[in-house]
């Protein structure tokens, strides 16, 4: 009987040990209160179609008009000159700085020189006696023949006898012998053809030249161009002589330059010509990165908004009794920041500024435009 008793104890204490863990369960549970409903606070603009000019953007670097790769075309020793033949040296129109020790060609260019000199010595007295005519030019031209100056061009001849003769003594052949020779030493001396500066050295004094042998490369500083990709699009837009504003990276600087040229052919892979700019000023340095705007046409009846208020399938919001709506938009050009649309009717509400979460049938409380908000707290 006891055991009983026991048994139906213990069944007894399990069910209401089983009831009060229920009941604190229940007591310990909070009710969540309902969510407040969050109406956002957006900022709008009222659409008002009006003529937007289309900037075209595009980046290149700068390279010099006039260039100069400076090639040897003798050899030799290079020579010191007045000025060192190293990159930033600035030369003047005219100067020379690149010399060649030419003295044993020198030598052959005065042998050859004497050689002529003596071949129309010899001659004289036949043409005294022969052609007394023409003997007093020949006379004259050799008195005047200097071994030191370039060689003067022969006398003209003015009979076929004249011309037999001369030509049969070699006097002729012996005269283009010598104007070749004086031309290649002209090459041992390489002047300065424009006002510039040399941007690249690959000699220096002493070094031995060779024939082909790559020197330098010299630039103008003054006036530069830049070459740029433009959409296939637009070039109807350009003409040559357009003037482009130029400015740096930054934003600091800003240059005016001009289309100087259009490139006849289409790059297939892009489908962009290439346009170059012309622009000049002392500022500026090879390899400068800019950024070019050209402004190429006027899109009649469109907005201009910020790129981040346009979505996936050419779709803006605009508000509508205080709800947000979807509607199709035709985008017609692209920017770094903006998009410029079409097909917006005037008065329609739109966002001016990006929502997070929006989505169509969202309730909203307008504030009017971003910008007027921010111009009355800078007033303020």
């Amino acid at each position: 009987m006891r055991k009983y008793i026991l048994f139906i104890l213990g069944i007894l204490l399990i069910i209401a040990a089983v009831f009060f863990a229920k009941y604190l369960i229940k007591s310990n549970t909070k009710t969540r209160p309902a969510p407040k409903k969050v109406v956002k606070t957006i900022f709008i603009d009222t659409v008002k179609n009006k003529s937007i000019p289309i900037v075209i953007k595009a980046n290149g670097s700068l390279m010099a008009k006039r260039r100069l790769e400076i090639y040897a075309e003798v050899q030799g020793i290079f020579k010191a000159g007045t000025n060192l033949f190293k990159q930033g040296q600035n030369y003047k129109k005219g100067e020379t700085f690149i010399r060649i020790d030419d003295s044993e060609y020198n030598a052959n260019v005065q042998s050859s020189k004497s050689n002529l000199y003596n071949s129309i010595a010899a001659i004289l007295a036949d043409l005294r006696l022969d052609f007394p005519e023409v003997f007093p030019k020949w006379q004259k031209y050799l008195q005047n023949f200097d071994l030191d100056k370039e060689t003067p061009a022969l006398p003209k001849m003015t009979s076929d006898k004249e011309n037999y003769f001369i030509t049969g003594r070699n006097i002729v052949t012996n005269y283009y012998n010598v104007k070749n020779l004086e031309q290649r030493l002209s090459k041992y001396n390489i002047s300065v053809p424009f006002n510039g500066v040399l941007t690249e050295a690959l000699v220096t004094e002493g070094t031995l030249i060779r024939s082909g042998q790559k020197l330098g490369e010299y630039i103008d500083p003054m006036v530069y161009e830049m070459e740029v990709a433009i959409s296939k699009s637009f070039i109807s837009q350009l003409k040559i002589g357009k003037e482009v504003i130029l400015s740096n990276l930054e934003q600091t600087e800003t240059y005016t330059g001009k289309v100087i040229r259009i490139n006849g052919s289409i790059d297939q892979n892009t489908q962009t010509v290439a346009v170059f700019i012309e622009v000049k000023s002392n500022q500026l340095k090879e390899g400068m990165y800019l950024e070019a705007k050209l402004q190429a046409k006027k899109e009649k009846n469109a907005i201009e908004i910020n790129r981040g208020l346009l979505l996936d399938g050419n779709q803006i919001f605009v508000v509508k009794d205080n709800l947000l709506d979807l509607i199709v938009v035709d985008a017609v050009h692209f920017s770094n920041s903006k998009v410029v649309l079409k097909n917006i009717p005037d008065g329609t509400v739109i966002l001016s500024k990006p929502v997070p979460g929006a989505y169509a049938g969202m309730q909203v409380k307008t504030t009017g435009s971003s910008t007027k908000t921010s111009e009355t707290k800078k007033n303020k």
